[in-house]
């Protein structure tokens, strides 16, 4: 039953992905990357996750413009963090208008 819970919530499920190499991210700063996810639109919600440990960073994905979702790796480690070349994907999903 889980798999049909959201169903009739999301028009659309989409997704995209890119690898990159990350600059180094200074303790209390933060780095972005966008991803191209065709049919994005503001206000769709975001989930995204990283091919690689994100050591203590946080990861946090939201759609910019149309088509265009920014994902931020922010670091409140206590050190800098530089992960190295990962894939990080997003998955964005459209509410059905009727809803909200």
């Amino acid at each position: 039953m889980a798999r049909r819970q959201f169903q009739d919530v999301f028009e659309d499920v989409l997704v995209g992905s890119v690898t990159a190499d990350l600059a180094n991210v200074a303790d209390g700063d933060e780095v972005a990357q966008s991803i191209t996810v065709t049919g994005a639109a503001l206000g769709d919600f975001v989930l995204v996750s990283c091919s690689i440990d994100t050591a203590d960073g946080t990861l946090t994905g939201t759609v910019t413009s149309a088509d265009t979702v920014e994902i931020v790796l922010a670091n409140n480690t206590g050190s800098g963090l530089n992960l190295g070349s990962a894939t990080f994907k997003a998955i964005v999903l459209s509410p059905r208008a009727d809803l909200f």
